[in-house]
């Protein structure tokens, strides 16, 4: 005898539902809100001077702008990833940039052992983080804004000087040389470091685990993942990454300063938060916070081009961070409505 199933009620089968024009709108704002800001900018900035903003040499800067940015933003990343933030990046940034210019000018270290042991010194701060968080159960605000403020105390007690000099003429091609004819050292290092986070988070048994830890840190205790250790790993990254920025702006500046690094916390997070709005339904991931820095790394390009006063760039910065929080709630409402 033969059963007739009616459309749709089929084992397996899920009827599909129209979405309503907000629906549609939601989907595509949480999804490509990004992207098409981003794509806008682009054509606006194109149309109103096209031989100043559309040139290879333009774009280069884009990127040799948006690099430093990026890096200290995929640090932040991981730790979002794990469902955590870390506020001393910025702090970590200018520390590492001083520290390191004053290793090499007033303790005569030599470049090559200067900045890896820099590096290693920002992981055990982001390290230091993740212990805080993890074991004495301090909030992240709490725990790395206390970092931070430390960080910054003993940058002023290392140096008697508000601004270290004197550096090696090599240190500073660490950013503004150029291995590949045309293009700054700091865009090559931005795309390995990238490169090398993205392969951490998707190809890697680790990468797995820290993505279960922020969907669900108990359910992943449960599952014999050490979420600890995990989360250490994060804000251990991040440290590094944080360090790495430093070192790149104080090759770029030329000097050491504990203000260097000042406005790079909200832009890193401005970029990470705009990047969870992008191919994804509200995800942080290491694409689409290169996404988000390439969206304020045009919106600054283009406010210069176009001569707009200092105050007009913070108003931008301000703004993008409102906008990027906006774009990721979109994506966490849609993602809960579908």
């Amino acid at each position: 005898m033969t059963q007739t199933v009616p459309v749709g009620s089929a084992p397996g089968l899920t009827p599909r539902t129209k979405r309503t024009p907000g629906q549609l709108t939601l989907f595509i704002l949480s999804r490509y809100g990004t992207l098409i800001g981003l794509a806008l900018m682009i054509v606006l900035f194109t149309v109103r001077a096209p031989s100043a903003f559309f040139s290879a040499q333009n774009f280069t800067n884009i990127l040799a702008q948006g690099s430093l940015t990026a890096i200290i933003a995929a640090g932040l990343t991981m730790t979002l990833v794990v469902g955590e933030f870390d506020l001393s990046i910025g702090y970590t940034a200018s520390f590492a940039g001083l520290l390191v210019v004053g290793f090499m000018a007033l303790q005569g270290l030599p470049i090559w052992l200067a900045v890896p042991l820099m590096l290693v010194i920002g992981g055990i701060i982001g390290a230091l983080n993740g212990v805080l968080v993890t074991k004495a159960r301090i909030s992240a605000v709490i725990a790395t804004l206390g970092v931070g403020t430390i960080l910054t105390g003993l940058g002023f007690a290392y140096s008697p000087f508000p601004i270290v000099t004197n550096i090696p003429t090599e240190f500073s091609q660490i950013s503004l040389g150029r291995l590949i004819p045309g293009v700054p050292n700091s865009i090559p290092i931005m795309v390995i470091v990238l490169a090398l986070l993205w392969v951490v988070l998707n190809k890697t048994n680790l990468g797995i685990r820290m993505q279960a830890v922020g969907g669900n840190p108990e359910a992943a205790r449960l599952s014999g993942i050490r979420v600890d250790r995990v989360k250490i790993f994060a804000f251990a990254t991040a440290g590094v990454c944080a360090a790495l920025t430093g070192v790149m702006l104080s090759s770029l500046l030329g000097s050491g300063t504990l203000a260097a690094a000042d406005g790079y916390l909200l832009d890193a997070f401005a970029a990470v938060f705009l990047g969870s709005a992008t191919l994804r339904d509200g995800e942080f991931h290491i694409v689409g916070t290169l996404v988000g820095v390439l969206v304020i790394s045009v919106g600054f390009n283009g406010l210069s081009i176009f001569g707009a006063p200092s105050w007009a760039q913070q108003v931008f910065s301000g703004g993008i961070l409102i906008l990027a929080v906006g774009l990721a709630t979109l994506s966490r409402r849609y993602l809960k409505t579908s």
